[in-house]
């Protein structure tokens, strides 16, 4: 085995790619790593399949170049064993005898290409591309999955046209022509996701891809591993190397939502990258080079985190590059006709349920409503309404009389807030986690509210 090289120049070529060459002859060793080394971010070579397999024991591999004849075990063998452990990079299998049967065999047990041997440099250099194509397209559709998973989908854009939501979309439009980072702030539910996905529509990176992920959704053991990705024998049971949302989101954006969540040892861990530019996949001694820009959001004070020590100081600045807070719903009712008639034209069709007309004494319940789950809460309102065949609120929560414009004129609203939110817990029995999610809010800003109120 010998020593790894790292390029002199990435003027050209893949600067964020490692490659694995695994040759017995030393001369096209050389010739390899000469040719790609001066392109790439990291070229390894080692002399048989052992060796090349240590190599990926401890670091990053996006490819790796593969002689047929190697002493030992070959390299078809050692390819199909790679693919049943899990290993999901390029394989390029060159040789200098084959036939018809050996390129099948090749391609079957996994290969991306296959060269004959002797071959000139562009042809090493096209097959190098080739996989470098292949492997964007594969990174795209695991995004474009996530997306259609994603529990925002369809939402559509910024809605509304009060003084709020005009200043808000004249910041995002300046902002995301800018590279810097981002925070957003802004209680649950008032579309930091959506603005988000604005970003990074209108940036220069908004042909990259967009990779949310939710840091209070994944257990702390697991994010480093969800972020920066591991190889093979990091740890217990992984038996094949995985990638990383960083690498999901090269050229792209990475939004990290409720970003105060994050334990303190994965804030220092992400501190690093957005620093050197460069992330260390779980068990690996490379570190590899990362082109993301990172855009956060929380509903907590972050400021107030920081000053508690729950937060890092430099991680909040250097997330607070450029600071963006969203109103809540209640700051900017004027645009709740819109925001109803928006959501119920993207639910009706979806839910496969005809439109409904909301009632004079309806639409001022909404107007009236203090809307502690803000957007999140209203469309999560109205979907129930459709399913129902109506905004009939004495239904949906029977402690709440349906409002009247007598009534609504004189009724508290903070009172009408917390009989609301205790009918939605009475109604699943006190499942703090589901009615949570049926208003819209986080489970912690239930539970806050909720012990506000004296109750259990």
């Amino acid at each position: 085995m010998t020593h790894p090289t790292t390029p002199h120049s990435a003027s050209e070529g893949w600067p964020d790619w490692s490659i694995l060459i695994v040759d017995d002859e030393q001369g096209m060793r050389n010739f390899l790593v000469k040719t790609l080394a001066p392109r790439c971010h990291f070229v390894m070579n080692a002399g048989s399949a052992e060796e090349g397999g240590e190599w990926l024991q401890s670091h990053h591999v996006d490819l790796i170049i593969l002689d047929i004849s190697l002493p030992g075990k070959s390299g078809v063998v050692w390819l199909k064993e790679l693919r049943d452990n899990g290993f999901s990079g390029e394989v390029i299998l060159i040789t200098a005898f084959a036939d018809l049967d050996t390129a099948i065999e090749a391609l079957r047990a996994g290969a991306s290409d296959f060269i004959l041997k002797p071959f000139r440099v562009p042809q090493i250099l096209n097959a190098v591309k080739k996989c470098v194509e292949r492997s964007r397209l594969q990174r795209e559709n695991y995004v474009l999955k996530r997306r259609l998973d994603a529990s925002h989908a369809g939402q559509g854009s910024l809605v509304g046209h009060s003084g709020a939501m005009v200043t808000l979309r004249e910041a995002v439009a300046r902002i995301a022509a800018v590279p810097s980072n981002v925070l957003l702030q802004g209680e649950s539910g008032t579309g930091k996701e959506l603005v988000a996905r604005e970003l990074h529509a209108l940036s220069p990176r908004s042909q990259g891809p967009f990779v949310p992920l939710n840091c209070a959704a994944v257990s702390p053991e697991l994010l480093e591993r969800e972020l920066f990705g591991h190889v093979q024998g990091a740890f217990s049971g992984a038996r094949q190397a995985r990638d990383g949302l960083f690498h999901y989101a090269q050229g792209g954006t990475l939004f990290l939502d409720e970003v105060a969540e994050l334990p303190l040892r994965l804030q220092a861990m992400l501190l690093r990258a957005i620093d050197e530019l460069n992330i260390h996949p779980v068990g690996s001694e490379q570190r590899v080079p990362v082109n993301v820009r990172i855009i956060a959001a929380t509903n907590r004070n972050l400021a107030q985190a920081v000053a508690q020590g729950e937060f890092r100081a430099d991680l909040y600045y250097r997330l607070k590059v450029v600071d963006l807070t969203l109103p809540p719903l209640r700051e900017h009712r004027e645009d709740l006709p819109e925001l109803v008639t928006h959501f119920l034209a993207q639910l009706a069709p979806t839910l496969g349920l005809p439109p409904i007309a909301l009632s004079p004494d309806e639409q001022a319940f909404l107007q009236s409503y203090h809307w502690p789950g803000n957007c999140r809460e209203l469309r999560n309102l109205l979907e129930r309404s459709l399913i129902l065949g109506g905004l009939n609120v004495s239904a949906l929560y029977p402690s709440t009389p349906t409002p009247t414009h007598a009534t609504l004129a004189t009724t508290d609203l903070h009172t009408l807030e917390k009989q609301h939110i205790l009918a939605v817990l009475a109604s699943v029995d006190g499942d703090k986690t589901r009615a949570a999610q049926l208003l819209g809010v986080s489970r912690r800003t239930l539970e806050r509210r909720v012990a506000e109120w004296g109750q259990p």
